[in-house]
């Protein structure tokens, strides 16, 4: 899978986890010149509190385009370390 923005591939494994049909990919997945942290938090009810990464590619950004759990509930222990993609950001094979 790949995860594109702007034309740039910015993430890139052969295999993700889908969780409410979102692609979440490893961390070493992801081509970390192109993320920088947000101080943006949110929190969902079985996953727990969501941080974000800005992506920048060429000089554009797309501000908290990227998600990831640091610390998931037990529920979505399997996401950590993985980060998923929205705001334009396509995912595909």
């Amino acid at each position: 899978m790949k995860a594109i923005w702007n034309n740039k591939i910015i993430a890139e494994t052969a295999e993700t986890l889908i969780i409410e049909n979102n692609h979440y990919f490893p961390e070493n997945a992801i081509k970390k010149e192109y993320f920088k942290k947000s101080t943006t938090h949110t929190q969902c009810p079985w996953k727990g509190e969501a941080s974000y990464y800005t992506v920048e590619v060429d000089g554009l950004q797309n501000k908290d385009a990227a998600w990831y759990y640091p610390e998931p509930k037990d529920a979505a222990k399997a996401i950590k370390n993985h980060v998923a993609f929205w705001k334009g950001v396509e995912v595909k094979e």
